[in-house]
């Protein structure tokens, strides 16, 4: 096994990290040694591990809970960016009239973020947590709400074209506009919205901009940890468990009361695995068929609620067709840039991550026809129909003839004009 020199790999770093990693304790030696182990094996053939490669397996692989962690160690509160005392008068008065009509599903997370200064998920879940009376109903420190909500829109990769803390802003809007749906909204209990927020904006958190297979045949430690099963997603919940720990924001409630909160949350985030697609649909499905969903239990109600951030987290196509299309471009971006590192490390490229052979319509359409249009045919029968659900399903059809016309079109410079790169 090649021994790595810590040292030496922290100063190929930015001086930020350089800093934080170097204060590292011992026991992260570990996590370097496996990191290494990864990279010489990707690059056995090719000989002694290069420059170019360290600076794509650090961009790939992140180190932003073990910075975190070391912040902890030397006492820092982690810093929220984009502070909004920051912002003019006239910025946080346009952030404000938009957050009047968050429950609207024209709701631009794009605009809303650039007049927050990159603070949209902070903003929006007090913004909500104030709208359902959660703050005073659990009794919560806004202290250590700020201090929670901040590390988690901090450890989002910002990088990341798509799984980035403005993708969880927009499904934490969606996760709103499904709390209010007339079926659910007078069933739902405190608890019930807390739980559904809390999770929307954590689902995707430290994200590393790669999928799961990715993991896994990188020998990933994160692979191993979870034993190539549901492995992002129970990543996403574990940092989820410990930044609420860190910031202390349950510990004022009974210990089994926030340990029960934990577990409810994990259930939720873990049902947005895609593998798991199936099995969710066909339950849904049987539940409508029989018509035997009750809400006034509670184990039907979570059900609901993991149905309701499957949605929100697949909703991009039953948007206004301007947000569709960059949501569109920025996951087929970052699908794009695992390719590159697949063919780098001479891996077989994954399916849809070669940008040579796999068209942003062409990925859209499949996209569309064997994920989103099941899900939301059951969602639309459940709200029997919602206006709401009307409007989504009449944007889904819209978009999905639209990217049928760009594929035929054989005009690629139109599909992808807007990559954000």
């Amino acid at each position: 096994m090649c021994v790595v020199d810590k040292s030496a790999f922290v100063c190929t770093l930015n001086p930020t990290c350089h800093e934080l990693l170097c204060e590292l304790p011992l026991c992260f030696d570990n996590y370097f040694q496996t990191l290494f182990d990864i990279v010489i094996s990707a690059s056995a053939q090719q000989g002694e591990v290069e420059s170019g490669t360290r600076r794509k397996i650090k961009r790939l692989l992140s180190f932003q809970r073990y910075c975190h962690a070391s912040r902890l160690l030397r006492g820092l509160v982690p810093h929220t960016p984009g502070s909004l005392h920051l912002l003019d008068d006239d910025y946080l008065g346009q952030a404000a009239h938009m957050l009047s009509k968050v429950g609207t599903w024209n709701f631009d997370i794009f605009l809303f973020d650039r007049l927050t200064n990159g603070n949209s998920l902070v903003t929006l879940m007090c913004h909500l947590f104030n709208v359902y009376g959660l703050i005073h109903h659990f009794q919560l420190d806004m202290v250590k709400l700020h201090r929670f909500l901040g590390m988690v829109q901090e450890d989002y990769h910002s990088q990341n074209p798509y799984h980035n803390a403005v993708h969880a802003a927009d499904v934490t809007q969606a996760m709103y506009c499904y709390l209010k749906e007339p079926k659910l909204a007078e069933q739902l209990s405190p608890l019930d919205v807390f739980l559904g927020l809390m999770a929307a904006a954590a689902h995707d958190v430290d994200h590393p901009g790669v999928n799961q297979p990715f993991l896994i045949k990188t020998r990933h430690h994160l692979a191993s940890l979870y034993q190539n099963t549901s492995v992002l997603e129970s990543h996403h919940w574990r940092s989820t468990v410990g930044m609420l720990r860190e910031s202390g924001l349950l510990s004022h409630l009974p210990a089994d009361m926030s340990q029960d909160m934990e577990q409810q949350l994990g259930s939720l985030i873990l049902a947005t695995d895609i593998s798991r697609q199936n099995e969710f649909l066909l339950t849904f499905r049987e539940h409508l068929d029989n018509q035997d969903l009750d809400l006034q239990l509670a184990s039907h109600r979570h059900f609901i609620l993991q149905i309701a951030l499957k949605c929100a987290d697949v909703c991009n196509p039953c948007r206004v067709w301007e947000l569709s299309r960059q949501w569109s471009e920025r996951v087929c971006e970052e699908f794009y840039r695992q390719g590159d590192l697949e063919r780098k490390f001479d891996l077989e490229i994954s399916p849809l991550c070669n940008q040579q052979a796999d068209s942003v319509p062409s990925i859209q359409i499949g996209f569309i026809s064997y994920i989103v249009e099941p899900l939301f045919e059951e969602w639309h029968r459940f709200t029997e129909p919602s206006l709401l659900s009307q409007t989504m399903m009449g944007h889904l059809h819209k978009n999905k003839a639209r990217w049928s016309r760009l594929r035929y079109a054989h005009t690629p410079s139109d599909t992808q004009t807007h990559s954000h790169k």
